[in-house]
């Protein structure tokens, strides 16, 4: 029987956006930062909203990279190569990061962390699942912009994202409702040693739902790379298995 019931469906008819079932992990994933964007910028409020959100320095900041190429400080296992990873790091635990939890390995990282901006991930393709893991949690909070300037591709997609972010009020740990979407799993769709793709799979009170981020190698660690549209995250996607997955377990 499928995840998602027929009845369900027609109860919430419309974008899925707008549909209680996948709210939650909209939020959850910052993905409402873009749809909010979008709604305000529509209706011609927020306009006040708009303007440039502060930026503090942070640890990315004029580093000084290493004879490896690594900024200064950052050490990770990346003995594993390019090998796709078919289980999670035993050495994983779970932190509270913004309004969600996220995996933490000693080995892949983050291995270092300055306030909002957790970096420092393994050269490897585990390193570039925990870097599209990490790094997009930290977006709905009020150090969204320091990250973004941190561990965000520079370019025009950059740009796009940052214009649609700050119409969008922040939400922090401590104002926000529970979450009860989780991150479950992923697979690596792609993986050059430059550039990855990671498919995100969500589970929420409804089912499973699946996004893809993609990220790449830049200054020494991975940074997540956005569309042409400034978007984080591809189009949230209902998935009724969990093959092909590699699931995090606790």
């Amino acid at each position: 029987m499928g995840i998602f019931k027929r009845e369900q469906r027609s109860e919430e008819s419309g974008p899925y956006w707008k549909q209680r079932s996948w709210q939650a992990s909209a939020a959850f994933l910052a993905l409402v930062v873009v749809l909010g964007a979008i709604a305000t910028l529509t209706s011609g409020s927020g306009s006040s909203a708009r303007a440039e959100a502060s930026v503090s320095q942070g640890p990315l900041s004029n580093t000084v990279a290493k004879k490896d190429g690594r900024p200064g400080g950052c050490r990770t296992d990346d003995s594993a190569g390019d090998a796709i990873p078919k289980s999670v790091p035993k050495d994983i635990t779970w932190h509270t990061l913004g309004i969600g939890r996220v995996p933490v390995s000693v080995s892949a990282g983050p291995t270092k962390f300055q306030g909002a901006v957790w970096w420092c991930f393994a050269h490897t393709p585990m390193g570039s699942v925990l870097a599209a893991t990490v790094i997009p949690t930290q977006m709905s909070g009020s150090e969204w912009r320091t990250v973004t300037d941190q561990q965000v591709v520079a370019g025009q997609g950059r740009k796009l994202f940052v214009f649609q972010r700050t119409a969008v009020p922040d939400t922090d740990s401590s104002d926000s409702a529970p979450v009860t979407s989780s991150y479950a799993g992923f697979q690596v769709t792609s993986y050059t040693g430059e550039t990855a793709t990671v498919r995100q799979l969500i589970k929420n009170e409804e089912g499973y739902a699946s996004t893809s981020v993609s990220v790449r190698w830049s200054g020494g660690d991975w940074k997540i790379e956005p569309d042409g549209s400034g978007g984080l995250y591809s189009q949230l996607a209902p998935e009724q298995s969990v093959v092909g997955y590699t699931l995090w377990g606790g």
